[in-house]
């Protein structure tokens, strides 16, 4: 358990999530939203759209649909990788750790 009550601090201390924030912000043109943070960092913990959806306490089909409309879009922007299909939530993090590297 997360000893701040956050279920997604582990996304804090593994990603440079300011920059990670800008970077998206600049392909979004303006800032992600805290729901778009909150999404991107369960995503990046190795969370499922459901798993994410149960820990806020929200919507399974709502956390979906605002991932492929939001973040999965502005991902594959990020990332030079406009045509490709998320066949997977993994995908998110992975291409982002694949961009790092």
């Amino acid at each position: 358990m997360d000893t701040n009550n956050d279920p997604f601090s582990r996304a804090m201390s593994q990603w440079d999530l300011e920059t990670l924030y800008l970077d998206l912000a600049s392909v979004k043109g303006k800032r992600l939203t805290p729901t778009e943070k909150k999404h991107l960092q369960g995503l990046l913990c190795g969370y499922s759209p459901t798993e994410i959806a149960e820990k806020l306490k929200k919507s399974r089909k709502g956390v979906e649909v605002d991932l492929c409309t939001t973040l999965y879009q502005y991902v594959k922007e990020l990332v030079g990788n406009n045509n490709g299909k998320v066949e997977n939530w993994r995908n998110i993090a992975e291409w982002l750790e694949d961009a790092i590297l």
